[in-house]
This record gives structure tokens, sequence and C-alpha cells, in this order.
């Protein structure tokens, strides 16, 4: 049977945008730095700060391809499939927003987005190829596979966040990593139940 519309509003619950920051530092991880031109006490910044915001700004955009692909109609996504899908387009476009936001204040540069970067170790990255054969599917065949792929999509953007939580300095990047870590890990167990649902229709 297709899932049902209750874990479908439930998963639509669990997805949030950032609404603010604290204004806690720490000077863990490394030497900090002040952004230039700037009066914010939470604008104090280190490397594992700039790691991470360079490494997630291209992890939250396959996510966002990803969920471009269960969007397209040609791909016949279950109904279940596409409300997560847009929950996690609209939650990590507005983080990606924030983030070149941060590396523009920081005067810090993004990543090449050419590169294949499940190469680089980043955690949870399809490859390349593993996007091309996602993008060959449809129906009961994409949403498993889709699904089966953001829960680990997801697991490592977990380990991201954990590692900033542990080393960064900068307020804002730390109340975006402790988003990232909460609403991730509440999609996972809803993407960890349908899937399960899908195994046993």
């Amino acid at each position: 049977m297709r899932r049902t519309v209750r874990l479908a509003a439930t998963a639509a619950l669990a997805f949030t945008v950032i609404a603010g920051c604290s204004n806690s530092n720490s000077s863990d991880g490394g030497p900090t730095t002040q952004a230039p031109s700037t009066s914010d006490p939470g604008a104090a910044f280190n490397s594992s700060d700039v790691m991470f915001v360079q490494m997630m700004i291209p992890h939250h955009e396959q996510a966002i391809e990803m969920s471009d692909m269960a969007l397209d109609p040609n791909v016949g996504a279950n109904a279940e499939v596409v409300n997560f899908a847009r929950q996690i387009k609209s939650a990590q476009d507005a983080e990606v927003a924030l983030m070149m936001g941060l590396l523009t204040e920081w005067g810090q540069p993004t990543m090449d987005q050419t590169m294949d970067h499940s190469s680089m170790g980043m955690d949870g990255m399809l490859s390349a190829a593993d996007m091309d054969r996602l993008g060959q599917l449809d129906g009961d065949a994409f949403d498993r596979a889709w699904i089966a792929a953001m829960i680990e999509h997801h697991e490592g953007a977990l380990t991201m966040a954990q590692d900033v939580l542990a080393d960064g300095a900068n307020a804002t990047v730390r109340t975006l990593a402790d988003e990232i870590a909460r609403t991730q890990q509440a999609e996972i167990e809803l993407l960890s139940a349908a899937l399960a649902q899908l195994g046993s229709s």
C-alpha cells in the first residue's frame, strides 16, 4: 500500500528554516578571525567554520538536485517522496543562501562546483555515476533508491555538523549546524519509516 497522508504531514512538520542566531562564541578549533567591516560579535570565525560552510554548500546543493529529480513529474515519484523533496529543497535552499552570505562576509571562496565532491571524502555525497543511475530510475524503483540515498546523504550532514559543533567558533555557523543536526536526524527517522513501508508494500 502507498504511504499514508499522516506520515507525509508529520514529515512536513519536521522541516524548519533557521529563524535566528545566538551570539555565543568558542575559541576552539584554531585561530579565530574577525570578519572585516562588522561590529557583530557573532562574526568571529575560524578555519573549521570556513571548511564546514565551504563543504556544506555543495552537500546541500546535491540534496537540492536530488529533490529536483523527485519533483520531475516524468519520474513518477510517490506523493510522499515528492513531499519530502519539496521540504528538503525549501529548507536547504535557504541554508545555502545563508552560507553563501557568510563566505562573502568572511572574504572566503566557495569550492569548485565542477568537482566530484564524493571523491574528496565528503560524507554522504553521491558520486556523479550514482547521480546518473538515480536519474535513470522511475516509479517505485526511484522511490526506494532516492530515500536510501537521502538517508545516507543526511547521515553525512550529521557528521559534518557534529564536527563543526566541536571545533567551530562562529555563532551563526554553530546555530546552523545545530539546526541541521536536529532537523536532519528527524528526517532520517521519517525517511527510514517511509522506506520500511515501501519494502512491505
